[in-house]
């Protein structure tokens, strides 16, 4: 860690000022520092473990560093069949296969499963993805949840309670039997956490088989009538009306 004068110096990680001037992820940020591919103030660098400030000039490749971007926030219809990873291990399509290229690089908020669809939110910053995942921010993720079998109204009343399935404990759930169809039944399922494959096991746990499961909201965001696939830019005004201090705080953090 940097120090000057014996004081902490102040600012952010190498690696993640790399990432956040979108050049590439943290990871790879830290790899390309450990190939020595990394100069800081005319010096190349072996570890991450160092502080930075916009004072720096930081060069990689012998490139110098761009400057971050204003912090964007993207909605996205992710469809089924796509698994939420930079890249799948087992080689099976990413989101990141069908994103537009003129995206850019982004960060998810959160995850759906291979076979969940509906609204995922995307970020150009990796703090303000993180600052939106905690469930102290108390943000409401809303599903709509189709599913085969029956349930009884007290079982679904007592999921307000939160449940424990094989050691694991989930927060409050408010569950709601909307229409049947069928043999299946159509259900709103409304949760701070979202814990993996959370809903998916709470189901089966209660005899139910999820066989659509669709995400609908998340806090403020709305999937509204995006169309599979599709992937729309939050106006900077509504991102400024619905994160307020927290935008500022991360701005503030990231520097001019």
């Amino acid at each position: 860690m940097n120090t000057r004068n014996g004081q902490v110096k102040k600012g952010e990680r190498l690696a993640r000022r790399i990432a956040r001037a979108g050049v590439c992820s943290r990871r790879q940020a830290e790899r390309l520092i450990a190939e020595g591919r990394v100069r800081v103030n005319g010096r190349v660098v072996d570890t991450p473990a160092i502080n930075v400030t916009e004072e720096d000039e930081i060069l990689v490749d012998d490139t110098p560093l761009p400057r971050p971007e204003p912090v964007r926030l993207w909605r996205y219809y992710k469809p089924r069949g796509l698994v939420v990873s930079e890249r799948d291990e087992r080689g099976r399509p990413t989101i990141f296969d069908s994103l537009p290229p003129d995206l850019g690089r982004v960060i998810t908020v959160g995850r759906l499963d291979l076979n969940s669809e509906g609204l995922l939110l995307l970020t150009n910053d990796g703090r303000l993805a993180r600052a939106l995942e905690l469930p102290s921010h108390g943000w409401r993720r809303r599903y709509r949840v189709r599913a085969f079998g029956n349930i009884s109204p007290s079982a679904l009343e007592a999921l307000k309670e939160g449940i424990e399935i094989d050691g694991v404990r989930y927060g409050p759930i408010e569950a709601t039997l909307d229409r049947a169809e069928g043999a299946n039944k159509w259900f709103t399922f409304v949760l701070r956490e979202g814990k993996n494959r959370e809903i998916r096991r709470i189901c089966e746990h209660l005899g139910l088989k999820v066989n659509r499961l669709l995400r609908t909201a998340y806090g403020p965001f709305q999937l509204g009538a995006l169309k599979k696939g599709e992937v729309v830019e939050v106006p900077r005004k509504q991102l400024k009306e619905q994160l307020g201090r927290l935008l500022d705080e991360i701005e503030n953090a990231n520097g001019p």
